[in-house]
């Protein structure tokens, strides 16, 4: 079987859905998900998916608006793969589908809360090192930031994620 990368479609809701609830041990990343299609945060465009050769939906990578200090920044969170397809480049297929979609838009910076042996592969590193801090009690090293790109440079400051976020 073949998989591609796409951007998500409106008729692939359920099953983006359906990608998060199997994914994750509760329904907080899918209800995450649909709360910010709700939100001013939604980026349709930056919501990408991976479909199998029957087009159904077997990852999903969603990249929404920040706000970094006084200038804006962009969210990786949540990614998705269906359990039958992780540990198959799925996960990195919708990544850096969703990274190069931002940087193709124009897009500066991403930042990620998660395993830095994952996410460095993509190139991010501690967002410190780019004076970017997060809202979150964590290791240095687990709050990440990628400049893409293009971009000159990053914004600086203290992160401020989306209302949606503070539900999770």
């Amino acid at each position: 079987m073949t998989v591609r990368t796409r951007v998500e479609l409106p008729t692939d809701t359920a099953e983006t859905r359906r990608v998060h609830m199997a994914a994750f041990p509760g329904p907080e990343e899918a209800d995450l998900v649909d709360a910010l299609r709700r939100d001013p945060a939604w980026l349709p465009e930056l919501s990408l998916v991976a479909v199998d050769d029957r087009e159904v939906v077997i990852g999903h990578a969603l990249l929404t608006r920040l706000k970094i200090g006084s200038g804006k920044g962009l969210a990786l969170a949540p990614v998705a793969v269906a359990p039958e397809w992780q540990r198959k480049g799925v996960g990195s297929a919708v990544v850096r589908a969703a990274l190069t979609a931002a940087a193709e838009a124009g897009e500066r910076v991403v930042v990620v809360l998660g395993e830095p042996g994952y996410y460095g592969r993509f190139g991010f590193e501690p967002a410190s090192g780019h004076r970017i801090s997060g809202p979150f009690d964590v290791p240095d090293t687990y709050f990440q930031a990628l400049v893409l790109p293009g971009a000159d440079r990053a914004p600086h400051g203290m992160c401020r994620y989306a209302a949606p976020f503070d539900e999770v």
